[in-house]
């Protein structure tokens, strides 16, 4: 025979100091748990009557909710029972539930390792800490795909505003995993399609600014004196580097080596960190003068070409290495760049990326055609590129409006 019993989980009370209310089903000395979507502040349950009390606003409701639950359990369980004897806790489970319910969390930390390998390591490590952070707000993970509501959403997006301090666009990352997670389940047939609380919710975006060095502002950081001890005078030439060689990235320039670029075809060839792709850029004057600076008698084809960061064989083969190798030499050139800016006067904190920005403001508003940048930034989609053109356009009318009005 089997038991049913109405369980209030006082040790999974969450922030707002409530706890999840359960049914629990005890057949041949094996205990599950079927979630009610219900929780209670413990004072508003009566565990000897099986019953919320009064002094809930909702009690009665409740209340009626929980006997018709409890009644269809039984049904179930009895129906069950009679058509197969030996049947277990878990298929008891199954008949009350109807479908299996899939548990949110251990379905999304599963994911992840199984897409540990064909995903990048800082995407991997992003997944799991923004599933980390909703676990948090939640307070355990007795949670199925199918407690989580829009009431949820915009609690957890009050919860990163208020309690964490993110701003629209951390928190509209932090709701995008969650959403990733449900689109996947749903792909699986785990969780029904008539259940997608994202499309009742949305968090306004923030709107995005790209920065950039206008030709002004490049030309004094050119002219910038930065001191040649330490690793100031390399970031900064690598940054210079980049803006004329169509916006490489950070983690593309510090791996570069002397086999990537061919001299006679004033090329750089590599594999691009981030899509994977085999990318080649005719790379202008300036970036080649500066190749020019670090290139010795005793320079080797297989030698790192600029002594930022630590890049050994290891680095290449090893891509928890890279990632903390990558992660360093971000964090150094933060520090040396933020610095260039304050020197400067910029209206902005100086980052790596900007030079990506800058060359794509450069070429734009030197005329050339917008599928090129795109094809050189190596961009998936021409749309990307098309901010670019947007700040371009914007930049004009701003003109216009100050010397023609």
């Amino acid at each position: 025979m089997s038991s049913i019993k109405l369980i209030l989980k006082k040790d999974k009370i969450d922030k707002s100091g409530e706890a999840p209310l359960y049914l629990r089903l005890i057949k041949d000395r094996k205990t599950k748990f079927i979630s009610l979507s219900l929780k209670l502040n413990p004072n508003e349950w009566d565990e000897d009557k099986q019953k919320v009390k009064k002094n809930h606003s909702n009690s009665g409701r409740l209340n009626a909710y929980i006997s018709q639950k409890v009644a269809d359990a039984k049904g179930d369980v009895a129906d069950l029972e009679r058509k197969n004897k030996s049947t277990s806790a878990r298929k008891l489970k199954e008949a009350i539930k109807g479908k299996p319910l899939t548990n949110f969390f251990e379905y999304s930390y599963n994911r992840c390792e199984k897409q540990k390998d064909t995903l990048a390591l800082s995407t991997y490590n992003n997944y799991k800490n923004y599933i980390k952070k909703f676990e948090t707000f939640v307070g355990h993970r007795e949670l199925m795909f199918e407690d989580i509501t829009v009431t949820t959403l915009k609690d957890y997006a009050g919860y990163c505003s208020t309690t964490l301090g993110n701003n629209n666009t951390t928190i509209n990352f932090s709701l995008k995993i969650l959403n990733l997670m449900f689109k996947e389940a749903q792909r699986e047939d785990l969780v029904p399609l008539n259940h997608f609380p994202f499309s009742k919710f949305k968090v306004k975006k923030a709107k995005s600014t790209k920065r950039y060095l206008t030709a002004e502002q490049l030309d004094a950081f050119i002219k910038l004196e930065v001191s040649d001890k330490a690793k100031a005078q390399i970031i900064k030439d690598m940054f210079i580097f980049s803006i004329f060689a169509g916006g490489l990235r950070f983690g593309d320039v510090i791996e570069l080596k002397w086999n990537n670029y061919n001299s006679k075809e004033q090329k750089v060839t590599k594999n691009i960190r981030k899509t994977s792709r085999q990318h080649s850029i005719r790379i202008g004057q300036k970036a080649i003068d500066i190749l020019e600076k670090y290139k010795t008698s005793e320079t080797k084809q297989d030698d790192i070409i600029f002594p930022f960061a630590n890049i050994d064989k290891d680095y290449f083969i090893d891509r928890e290495r890279r990632a903390k190798v990558v992660g360093q030499a971000i964090a150094l050139s933060c520090m040396y760049l933020t610095r260039m800016g304050k020197s400067l006067e910029l209206p902005f904190s100086l980052t790596f990326h900007i030079s990506r920005h800058t060359f794509a403001t450069r070429a734009l508003n030197n005329g050339m055609r917008i599928e090129h940048v795109s094809k050189l930034m190596d961009h998936s989609d021409i749309g990307i590129t098309q901010v670019y053109a947007k700040i371009i356009s914007s930049e004009l009318d701003n003109a216009v409006d100050k010397y023609i009005n």
